[in-house]
């Protein structure tokens, strides 16, 4: 009995797989409308509450009393945010590594339990100041979505990871207004594969969560500065230089990010509340003294590109934030880093522009070609994502006359940053995240679906079915060769931009995938 509810198992997935890419499509436009307005209200409350915190700081100010009353209310902010965070642990941090470890089978978010808790959770944490970012939730708030939407369709696991990528592309577009941002950064970060069925299901769950967001914000880009004009030809030598900062820095981020956390964990006698407490307190006595350090740091990207600040003043900005962005993000607060790296490479674009004024003579005029060029290359370097760092960048400033410039600058970064052999962020945190966690995966499961796309110099390419050692606990069931499929046989030549379509138990699914990037991906 058990064997032929198996075999109905894989002949149901395998006849829906025939339909997948127009099935998809309905389905990520349903998600993104869904998750779309959910990472608006998200957005709406969190500008609301970066102003209800302004507010506050100007009423307390001078009032003794008064001052008193606001640590009183962000000490039990911080027990609060802790609650949630003991409730649904998975809450805590950005929530991209979390969606990273479900995509490979490593981690099970309880949706219906993820969604309140990330919600009210990054609220309260941008409500007390806490320089933490809003994407990160917003990708797993989107991505949650996109899981309860599978559950309630009753659908598998195979199409259940594709409904997490619409979720999660939808989160990012709504967060920035930025949909092509969200599908790059969906196939480049989150799902790790180009085939047309989950570019074309990502790009309809993107375009209707940005359209959602278009409808009731207006069209106006995340950031508002213009740039005179393109840097001229004689500035490329300095893109390069940029670049190369910008690699070293990034790394440096990257090992600060991760030594601040594990001081965190060290403090095994310290509960959760304790830790989260750390930054709501601090925000307290920021406040009184440096408020500019305080929330996301929008308005001071505004303000560094209207002109005027002083270098010692971009310097302060830029280590206070750095600082305590570290001690809020450690803390597993829920909360984002793509944000605040953002604000960090204004900075580092700024003083880069001062410095090259000293030494080399740029005009000032092109400081902020400077601050959107190191904004790009700060977050390859981190991230390790070009691609999405380039059109993010272009989406959230509204200008693509950098083009050239971007990619000059994001891939001196990314090169700097590989050959110093650092991880990229969101993989090292979900490495940590396991560690902690003890992620043992269960025996047996259900079947999935993955597509691998054959490289150009792979293992795979040019070579027969039967001249590749195949992973173990899988089937190779098709051969996608452009609108063709064919049936996999010992014989069948695989060749360069072939998709193959691979079965396996779910909770063999990440080993599977590691294997198979092997022998399809490029050689290294």
């Amino acid at each position: 009995m058990k064997e032929d509810e198996n075999k109905k198992d894989i002949s149901a997935t395998l006849r829906r797989a025939e339909r997948f890419r127009v099935i998809l499509i309905g389905e990520g436009i349903i998600v993104g409308g869904l998750a779309g307005m959910v990472v608006l209200l998200y957005r709406l409350l969190l500008e609301n509450a970066g102003r209800w915190m302004q507010w506050i700081l100007d009423f307390i100010d001078g009032r003794p009393l008064w001052v008193f009353l606001w640590f009183a209310a962000l000490a039990v902010l911080a027990f609060v945010v802790a609650g949630l965070v003991t409730i649904e642990p998975l809450i805590s941090g950005s929530g991209i590594p979390q969606l990273e470890g479900e995509m490979v089978g490593k981690i099970d978010q309880v949706w219906w339990k993820v969604l309140p808790a990330k919600f009210v959770g990054g609220f309260l944490c941008i409500l007390g100041g806490l320089a933490l970012g809003r994407e990160g939730p917003s990708i797993q708030l989107g991505a949650m979505v996109g899981k309860g939407a599978s559950r309630y369709l009753d659908r598998g696991k195979t199409e259940e990871r594709y409904l997490l990528t619409c979720g999660a592309s939808a989160g990012l577009a709504a967060a920035f207004h930025a949909p092509l941002a969200g599908v790059m950064f969906s196939l480049e970060e989150v799902h790790r594969n180009f085939s047309a069925a989950v570019l074309l299901s990502v790009m309809s769950a993107s375009l209707t969560a940005d359209f959602l967001c278009t409808a009731v914000l207006g069209t106006d880009s995340v950031f508002q500065f213009t740039l005179t004009e393109a840097l001229p030809p004689e500035y490329y030598g300095l893109l390069v230089l940029l670049g190369v900062v910008l690699g070293f820095l990034g790394v440096f981020y990257n090992w600060f990010t991760l030594w601040v956390q594990s001081l965190y964990n060290r403090l095994t006698g310290l509960p959760t509340a304790g830790k989260i407490l750390i930054p709501f307190l601090i925000a307290g006595v920021l406040g009184l003294v440096a408020p500019e350090l305080l929330g996301t740091g929008h308005s001071l990207v505004d303000e560094l590109t209207a002109g005027g600040m002083a270098v010692g003043t971009m310097a302060f900005l830029l280590a206070g934030r750095f600082l305590f962005s570290a001690v809020c993000f450690g803390s597993g607060a829920p909360g984002g880093i793509f944000f605040p790296l953002l604000i960090l490479g204004a900075f580092i674009g700024g003083i880069f522009t001062c410095a090259g004024h000293a030494l080399f003579g740029i005009d000032m005029m092109y400081l902020n070609n400077f601050v959107l060029l190191a904004m790009a290359g700060y977050f390859t370097a981190i991230v390790r994502a070009p691609l999405t760092g380039i059109i993010l960048i272009f989406e959230m400033t509204g200008t693509v006359s950098q083009l050239f410039s971007l990619a000059v600058v994001s891939i001196c970064a990314y090169i700097v940053a590989t050959l110093m052999r650092s991880e990229p962020i969101y993989e090292s945190l979900l490495a940590g995240l396991l560690k902690r966690r003890g992620e043992i995966p269960a025996e047996g499961g259900e079947k999935v679906l993955r597509e691998f796309v054959v490289s150009q110099g792979s293992l795979a390419a040019g070579k027969k079915v039967r001249e590749l050692e195949w992973p173990r606990e899988s089937l190779l069931v098709a051969v996608k060769r452009g609108d063709n499929e064919l049936i996999p046989k010992g014989s069948t030549r695989l060749l360069p931009g072939d998709s193959l379509v691979v079965m396996a138990d779910e909770y063999d699914s990440p080993d599977i995938m590691g294997q198979m990037e092997r022998i399809c991906g490029e050689p290294i």
